[in-house]
């Protein structure tokens, strides 16, 4: 299979042109064994997947390990698609739960709710102004010191491309909740980037 592309952590924000596209007869192919539907797959998916489980590790070596154990479960589990989401969301699903089992395998702490439901809440519009007065560059070291979960929710909603009941799907958490952790993950970016300016 072809590897990712070496640029996908700055890919992390730039959803594919585009994502509705219709994958089902690609993963039929897959399920029946087809090594080129496979590599195509890989082509499609696996630089956002790699962004993806990127924002979450913050490690490029984990996360390409974690990349191969979500295609590998993607060749075995192709049969497996409902057709209940997108074909993205669906491997985006996996890579989250790859990506959950290594973590808890090497017993790394991985955010949940109580610690989001513990974040302070920003007042109204601060990231609007905070990203207004950024450069690219800054927004991409700044997500990079947010909370993992806090970066996972950013890169499934802008960087993946998926709608928030997607989004929610992938989670496996209601839509309200995505947005509350939306809102949190933004306004911890408004204060990273805040701080940012302010020590200029």
């Amino acid at each position: 299979m072809n590897e990712p592309h070496q640029d996908a952590g700055a890919a992390a924000f730039a959803a594919r042109a585009n994502p509705a596209c219709d994958d089902v007869p690609l993963l039929d192919r897959i399920g029946h064994g087809d090594e080129s539907a496979m590599a195509e797959f890989y082509r499609e998916h696996g630089r956002v997947v790699l962004a993806q489980v990127l924002l979450v590790t913050g490690e490029r070596a984990l996360a390409e390990e974690i990349v191969q154990d979500t295609m590998l479960a993607v060749w075995r589990g192709a049969g497996s698609f409902r057709g209940e989401s997108s074909v993205r969301s669906w491997v985006i699903a996996i890579a989250r739960r790859q990506t959950r089992d290594r973590l808890r395998r090497q017993r790394l702490r991985v955010v949940d709710d109580a610690f989001l439901a513990d974040q302070p809440g920003p007042g109204p519009g601060p990231e609007v102004t905070a990203l207004d007065r950024a450069e690219l560059a800054e927004v991409k070291d700044a997500i990079r010191e947010l909370a993992p979960a806090h970066r996972e929710v950013l890169g499934l909603v802008f960087g993946s491309g998926l709608s928030l009941p997607e989004v929610a799907g992938v989670l496996e958490v209601p839509v309200g909740t995505v947005k509350s952790r939306l809102f949190a993950a933004r306004g911890a970016l408004s204060r990273v980037l805040n701080e940012k300016g302010q020590n200029r």
